[in-house]
């Protein structure tokens, strides 16, 4: 009987042993990437980080998070490329703390980002105030970890009408949309749904309602702060000192911002190309998202 109680205590000690063993050994499934990055002490900003080669850093629009970028990230990855999506602080995933939200502020998390994860030689991208964002970045950074810009629906150079430049929206209509951010956000955000798509049509019921929801996890503070930043911001000075090859992406069809500023782009940045996406409105992301996401490839690896 004492032996046939060694023999199980010694069969029970064996297999724990073994488990805790293979424990020990198991191989992490993930890549060891956060999906947080501290970007100054006690903010940190969501992260999209995926696949291996070739980096592409993609920046949101005003007010959605680089959620937006689901489809080019499914595409991207699967075509060789490390496919980057940075949400802004106050919008989204990232924190949303007291206190400046600039353009300044903007170009320098995106520059602790990318010096944190020590890329290089990046195809920087930007949708809409994210194109803004971008110029901005390129210019005080002086291109700093990346080789090429491309521009998706801009809100740049100027997103607003000025004494010499009489393209974008209005002083009046700047003025009447902030308003409306702190007093109706919800009909507003409802309204950017529908405006996203081209002229004479709607997006798919279910992809409105999925920018509105990205939407509406943006801080209400926030969204006043930054579209008051884009409204005091005028890039073309600075256009002139941006000599990376830039693919501007424009619909003809937007309502939002007016094919006009891609042409003012172009005419300002000497390395420059636009890709004129024929059927689309402001989302040409996903209303033409086939070729944007083969155009996109093209111009990472020219």
């Amino acid at each position: 009987m004492k032996n046939l109680f060694l023999i199980a205590s010694l069969i029970v000690t064996l297999l724990t042993s073994q488990f805790a063993f293979s424990q020990s050994r198991r191989v992490p499934a993930s890549a060891g990437r956060s999906e947080y990055i501290e970007v100054e002490p006690g903010v940190k900003l969501h992260v999209t980080d995926l696949g291996e080669g070739q980096p592409i850093v993609l920046i949101h629009g005003w007010p959605l998070s680089d959620e937006m970028y689901q489809y080019q990230y499914q595409y991207l990855v699967r075509k060789g490329f490390r496919v980057i999506g940075i949400t802004l602080r106050g919008f989204g995933k990232s924190d949303k703390p007291y206190g400046k939200y600039n353009f300044d502020v903007f170009s320098d998390d995106i520059y602790a980002v990318l010096h944190t994860l020590k890329i290089e030689n990046a195809v920087l991208g930007g949708f809409s105030m994210g194109g803004a964002v971008t110029i901005h970045y390129v210019n005080k950074y002086k291109s700093a970890h990346v080789s090429k810009l491309a521009l998706f629906a801009a809100a740049a150079p100027s997103w607003k009408q000025r004494a010499d430049y009489n393209y974008g929206i209005s002083e009046e209509g700047a003025a009447a949309l902030i308003k409306q951010t702190m007093t109706n956000r919800e009909d507003l955000i409802g309204g950017l749904g529908a405006a996203f798509a081209a002229k004479g049509t709607t997006l798919q019921k279910n992809t409105e309602k999925w920018l509105e929801n990205i939407n509406l996890s943006a801080s209400p503070y926030v969204v006043t702060e930054s579209i008051s930043a884009l409204g005091d911001l005028d890039l073309r000075p600075v256009l002139k000192n941006i000599t990376i090859p830039v693919a501007i992406f424009q619909g003809t069809k937007d309502q939002l911002i007016d094919f006009a500023l891609a042409e003012q782009l172009h005419k300002g940045l000497k390395n420059s190309y636009i890709v004129k996406f024929e059927n689309s409105g402001h989302a040409l992301f996903v209303e033409e998202m086939d070729k944007f996401n083969s155009e996109l490839e093209q111009f990472a690896k020219k």
